[in-house]
């Protein structure tokens, strides 16, 4: 119920991942009963065994997350119960990103070891994708929880994305170690100490689109403009390219040829191809998608979160960071 754009795109997407992975997944909805029903039968999607649970309380977007995080009667509310129940293996929502992160927080709690849980994002590249994280779970972090972030970081990237040996990075203004401000500053030895860690040393903001490194850990205010930076500009390229090529016939004529190639470079960079950020450390699986997902991106984020539990990723988590003695208070 909480994307922008209703139960709808859920059931189209819903029916999209049915139609690759019929027999990975069982599906649940959460929300309105009689608005969901709706969607599925307009979607063509009433017949693939979808169970929908009603939920009549509904969130805003510019309601406070601790506030929401409190009440029961929300879809988001129902849907965390019904994981920490263990009558689903994993949740999703589109909603507010705060409320959602509250909530799971509240519901769930927070894996073994974990100090703080972290949103992570992958952003394309010339390589295979960089994960970010956090990007938007905690504006303000100690040092000892990027190396919790390195950890969740790596093991997402190792055991979901195939990356056998994750190279971590630390985001600074400088490769220097002399560079940086005190977070960093402080950061940094944690990370070269730490056990089962591929830690590369500081990356700069380029480095996120060069692929130098797999994964990169920052706090959540600086990773949030990051991510928010770098969905402003993939949209202001693309919508720039297509207002010169209408305005030359020429150029119009030759984006006839190049179709292909725009078309698999606009899916590498179409965010609604990785379809949902992983909310890491909360002793559950939570993911958290787009407000403006479509059909596509929950289509999306239904195969990525059954990767990730057939994966058993939190489990990673919890051996690698109890390993490496990773605590903060």
């Amino acid at each position: 119920m909480g994307g922008d754009f209703g139960p709808l795109p859920v059931a189209e997407g819903a029916r999209l991942a049915f139609r690759e992975w019929r027999d990975r997944f069982h599906l649940t909805l959460v929300g309105d009963e009689a608005e969901i029903r709706q969607a599925l039968t307009r979607a063509h999607a009433d017949d693939l065994g979808i169970e929908v649970v009603h939920a009549p309380g509904r969130v805003e977007m510019g309601e406070k997350a601790a506030a929401v995080a409190r009440r029961r009667d929300t879809s988001l509310g129902v849907l965390t119960q019904l994981h920490k129940d263990r009558k689903v293996d994993a949740i999703f929502s589109a909603g507010n990103t705060g409320a959602v992160v509250a909530t799971a927080l509240l519901g769930l709690g927070r894996l073994e070891g974990v100090s703080r849980p972290a949103l992570a994002a992958l952003f394309p590249n010339r390589g295979s994708g960089t994960i970010v994280l956090d990007v938007g779970a905690n504006a303000d972090v100690k040092p000892q929880y990027l190396v919790q972030f390195a950890h969740m970081g790596a093991c997402y990237a190792r055991y979901l994305l195939g990356r056998e040996t994750p190279r971590v990075g630390l985001l600074s203004i400088g490769e220097e170690e002399s560079k940086g401000n005190a977070l960093v500053q402080e950061a940094l030895p944690l990370l070269k100490q730490a056990r089962h860690l591929e830690f590369g040393g500081n990356a700069e903001g380029r480095d996120i689109f060069k692929g130098t490194f797999d994964v990169i850990v920052t706090d959540g205010f600086t990773g949030n403009v990051v991510l928010k930076t770098a969905e402003g500009v993939a949209t202001f390229l693309g919508n720039s390219v297509r207002e010169q090529v209408r305005r030359d016939p020429l150029a119009l004529f030759g984006a006839m040829f190049l179709r292909p190639a725009l078309q698999r470079l606009r899916a590498r960079l179409d965010w609604q191809e990785y379809g949902a950020a992983p909310l890491l450390g909360v002793d559950g699986v939570c993911f958290i998608g787009h407000g403006s997902s479509r059909a596509r991106a929950f289509r999306s984020a239904i195969g990525t979160l059954t990767t990730f539990v057939e994966k058993r990723v939190n489990e990673h988590i919890r051996e690698e960071i109890q390993a490496d003695h990773v605590t903060a208070a």
